[in-house]
């Protein structure tokens, strides 16, 4: 059984709250590294957008399509 299917299993188990606090505690340990490593915060403003934008993409369709 590779990683991916162990958990995709894992994650088929969970409540609503628990994804709620697994995405939080990401949340956390990225605002931990952009305060331990300040170069990334210099990045301007629209390349935080961009990233995000990438990174939400193959989630919205994979939620909008039929």
């Amino acid at each position: 059984m590779s990683c991916f299917e162990w958990a995709s299993k894992k994650v088929k188990k969970m409540e609503w709250y628990d994804i709620s606090l697994t995405k939080l505690s990401v949340a956390a340990f990225i605002l931990m590294v952009a305060k331990l490593w300040e170069p990334i915060l210099a990045l301007e403003w629209y390349w935080y957008g961009i990233i995000f934008v990438l990174a939400a993409i193959g989630s919205c369709i994979k939620l909008f399509e039929k």
